[in-house]
């Protein structure tokens, strides 16, 4: 039997640190701990699916809490199952009551089916927390436009200068697209994109 520690940020702003240690105070070897310091739109995350390879039957799996195994209900009791599936145990380090246990087999019945209520419960807060979030984001966005904030990357215009660049390049006179981009000073995405939006204006 061994613990495995699995820790994730879902933002720069957050760090490792605290998650790092409370893992070695657990006793958890550095080559049973493992990371993830940015959450995608999915769940495939490369610490994530290298610590369930790590873990066998028996294991016990620490987190520093319960969103650490998903970011929905959904997520949460399809990791939850899997461990419990293949008996390994997850400690839940802000949810003690949470934390299943297969070592007293009197127990494991009882035992489960209150792990089982609790984990409904505290997994419908998870989610509920994340959809409050999430309108209070989209609340925030929908006031700074309404003050006239510009948000997200900043329009660039096309100037004189690119134009004459392109009809330069549109004549044959600039060989090379890769020629015409850098005495337009544009990024590929960009060159092409005025580009398309220079033709429909033709």
């Amino acid at each position: 039997m061994k613990k495995v520690g699995y820790m994730r940020v879902s933002t720069g702003k957050q760090h490792l640190d605290r998650q790092y240690e409370d893992f070695k105070k657990l006793g958890i070897e550095d080559k049973y701990i493992y990371e993830d310091k940015a959450t995608g739109k999915n769940f495939e995350r490369v610490g994530f699916e290298y610590m369930k390879r790590a873990l066998e039957k028996g294991d016990i799996l620490v987190i520093s809490s319960l969103d650490r195994l998903g970011r929905n209900a959904k997520e949460l009791k399809e990791q939850w199952e899997y461990f419990k599936e293949n008996q390994i145990s997850v400690q839940v380090l802000d949810m003690p009551s949470l934390n299943l246990d297969y070592t007293d087999e009197k127990m494991q019945p009882i035992t489960q089916l209150i792990n089982n209520i609790i984990f409904e419960i505290f997994s419908w807060k998870a989610e509920s927390d994340r959809i409050q979030i999430v309108e209070r984001t989209k609340q925030g966005l929908e006031q700074a436009k309404m003050r006239g904030k510009t948000l997200g990357r900043p329009k660039v215009e096309i100037t004189d200068e690119f134009i004459e660049v392109w009809k330069r390049w549109k004549n044959g006179e600039i060989k090379t697209t890769v020629q015409a981009m850098k005495e337009s000073h544009t990024a590929k995405t960009t060159f092409y994109r005025f580009n398309k939006i220079l033709e429909q204006q033709k």
